[in-house]
């Protein structure tokens, strides 16, 4: 199960227990049990001195196990087999149950201590998500805190007839108190705020209060992470306004042409990105999404960003980085079915769709990848592309055409997702050469037709291109003075994450030419 290296890691980490726990398994003669068993009897024998296994545990749930801090009345359960993506979820909890402090914000730990009331939540997760873990590790750590919070991680791929009869078809998704409460990643200060009322007030006093940057980043993806490590590096107050550090790079899983570095994935870059502008004297802003710019009112003055929590931050220059976001096929039953049956990240959900039928819209490169990675798991993949030909590469097209379990449909625009019972039921696409309608019977669909600049926000007040994207001449101004841009938002061509990286650096360096100029 695990390698004598990923072993000997393990037990280094375990090193760093310092108060006595119990893992209380509930198991059964199935072989997830004896796997779960397995693991949990490695763990116990790297730290036998604090870590106590007992196998006697009654819950409904087998496999499944408890973290239970000694004199405590903690609640962490992990149901399921937390390995792939959450075997650091796992390695994570046994830590912090054991006394290592967790990394988060002091104010952040202070207000999940605080926070009053009866929590049970419930987190289903499969092993092949990448946005599940922050979810997971969020709500373990709330209910190693806090003992008014109980926190179940469930795996969804073992507890496949719980997920089909609570009608879970994206992963992560949270229950609290046995009804929905969030789908999609999620940090833990969103979390808390969610739950605490008055946080976005305090959150917003807070921000307003700040001192008037020098630069002020907006958007945390490359371009961001580029622009506030160049802009640190002059010596200058820098920050960076980000709904979440690592943008669009959070839902990438093979990353394999960022110079210098052979291969990685996505969450890995965004948090390497995140360390490097933490490196320098940046001021970091998470979960905050920007609603308005106001430009300065005479030359030399303060630049605002309203925020949508009501906080206002102030700086003579700002550089706008939002990145883009998935774009919709906009057609009925898209909206309706969200989450029923449309998804948009085959890692995180195509686990859920296991022997069932699914279909791809797009034939770029990500829609051939994802029906690729799809074919592997679900019964059938049928691809929908609009043009007379599938745009991705040579070399994956040619793979995607060898499987026997893929149909591919080009000239076909889709005209409808359709649906029963709350869930997707098929799929509408017309034929563009013979305007005849056709309907593919199928319980999945998975969009990916591409990008759309987040830059909804800015309209009426910086100059944008009628595809929405941030008008910038070769140093990054746009046309309002000391306002810069960067990244996939901007009218930059090929969309790329080495080009967004450059492109930030190359807008930190014009605002700091700006400031040197304008004082």
């Amino acid at each position: 199960m695990l390698d004598d290296t990923l072993k000997a890691q393990l037990g280094a980490y375990l090193e760093r227990v310092t108060l006595p726990f119990e893992i209380e398994a509930s198991l059964s003669d199935s072989e997830s049990s004896r796997d779960t068993l397995a693991l949990l009897q490695i763990i116990q024998g790297l730290r036998a001195d604090k870590i106590t296994l007992k196998t006697d545990g009654q819950d409904a749930r087998k496999p499944s196990f408890t973290l239970k801090r000694a004199g405590s009345d903690t609640s962490l359960r992990f149901a399921g087999l937390p390995l792939g993506h959450e075997f650091t979820s796992l390695v994570l909890a046994l830590l912090w149950t054991g006394g290592h402090p967790p990394k988060e914000d002091a104010d952040v730990i202070e207000a999940i201590k605080a926070l009053d009331g009866d929590f049970h939540f419930e987190v289903y997760m499969s092993l092949s998500c990448h946005n599940c873990p922050d979810v997971v590790q969020a709500l373990s750590l709330m209910a190693i805190l806090n003992p008014k919070i109980k926190t179940t991680v469930i795996e969804g791929g073992t507890f496949q007839e719980e997920v089909e009869k609570r009608e879970i078809m994206a992963v992560p998704m949270v229950f609290l108190n046995g009804q929905v409460f969030a789908s999609g990643r999620m940090e833990v200060a969103e979390i808390v705020a969610k739950l605490d009322t008055n946080a976005a007030a305090k959150d917003a006093a807070k921000l307003s209060a700040k001192a008037p940057y020098d630069v002020l980043i907006v958007g945390g993806g490359p371009a961001g992470a580029a622009a506030a490590v160049y802009a640190a590096r002059k010596g200058i107050r820098t920050g960076v306004a980000a709904e979440r550090f690592g943008g669009q790079v959070n839902d990438t899983m093979a990353i394999e042409n960022y110079i210098s570095v052979l291969e990685t994935d996505g969450p890995k870059l965004a948090a390497a990105l995140e360390a490097h502008a933490k490196a320098y004297d940046v001021d970091i802003m998470n979960l905050q999404r920007a609603e308005a710019i106001v430009p300065a009112t005479e030359p030399g003055g303060l630049i605002q960003v309203k925020l949508a929590n009501g906080g206002v931050l102030q700086s003579k220059t700002v550089i706008l980085s939002t990145g883009a976001r998935w774009r919709n096929v906009n057609v009925p039953g898209e909206a309706e079915y969200k989450n029923k049956g449309v998804a948009y990240c085959p890692h995180c959900d195509g686990p859920l769709f296991k022997g069932k039928r699914t279909a791809v819209i797009g034939g770029g490169n990500s829609g051939v990848e994802a029906a690729i990675d799809l074919a592997g798991i679900v019964a059938h993949v049928t691809l929908i592309e609009f043009a007379d030909q599938l745009k991705a590469d040579a070399v994956l097209v040619k793979k995607l055409q060898s499987l026997p379990n893929v149909t591919i449909h080009t000239n076909a625009q889709t005209t409808e997702i359709t649906g029963a019972d709350g869930k997707v039921n098929g799929l509408k696409y017309k034929d563009r050469a013979t305007n005849v309608e056709h309907l593919v019977e199928l319980e999945g669909v998975f969009v990916q037709i591409g990008l759309v600049p987040n830059t909804e926000f800015l309209r009426g007040t910086v100059e944008l291109s009628k595809f929405g994207e941030i008008i910038i001449d070769a140093k990054g101004h746009t046309n309002v003075p000391g306002v810069f841009a960067a990244g996939d938002a901007t009218t930059v061509p090929y969309k790329q994450i080495v080009i967004a990286a450059g492109a930030g650096a190359t807008a930190a360096l014009s605002a700091f030419d700006h400031l040197i100029r304008h004082g």
